[in-house]
């Protein structure tokens, strides 16, 4: 089994009136938010997947598929908490993770910081190791027409035991 491993995420949402929009954990100022059978946070989303990728375990709809009702407007961080709980029972904790949220509208900048801390801190990272960049579509598309939002993410684990980061964080007992 190898010692590093990367995991990419995608997710894209539909803009949707009357909803929050929340990423990351975070809830940003706007007239609309995203639809979704849960909250709808894209970011967490694709974050969950990259996770769940890095460590082979599926992906996010195998894990909360939209059909069960105990899901249904369910906080995102719940799924990204269980995503490195299984991470952790199978050896790995996440050292670093690159994300970038696709959206034409808000201006997403000044929740930055808030953004990187609340996933820093429900991810047990350093805030070193979290980046959220935000990018639009330059009106190209789905997202670019203001239809949809997307998000990406790129985490690295570890093998626990292995190299300068072995400390356990804490996931063994979180589902």
């Amino acid at each position: 089994m190898s010692d590093i491993r990367t995991g990419l995420g995608w997710d894209a949402h539909r803009i949707a009136p009357g909803r929050p929009l929340i990423l990351g954990g975070i809830t940003v100022a706007s007239e609309f938010g995203l639809e979704g059978h849960s909250d709808a946070d894209v970011l967490s989303h694709a974050i969950t997947d990259a996770i769940l990728g890095a460590a082979a375990l599926g992906d996010i709809g195998m894990h909360f598929p939209d059909t069960d009702e105990q899901w249904k407007g369910c906080d995102s961080l719940v799924f990204l908490k269980h995503a490195m709980s299984l991470a952790y029972a199978e050896g790995y904790r996440l050292i670093n993770l690159d994300s970038t949220v696709i959206i034409e509208r808000p201006k997403l900048k000044d929740y930055r910081q808030a953004i990187r801390e609340r996933l820093a801190d429900v991810l047990s990272l350093e805030l070193d190791r979290v980046s959220v960049k935000f990018k639009t579509a330059e009106k190209v598309g789905p997202v670019g027409e203001g239809r949809s939002a997307e998000a990406q993410a790129i985490v690295t684990l570890q093998r626990l035991g292995t190299g300068p980061f072995h400390e356990a964080p804490g996931f063994g007992q979180q589902a």
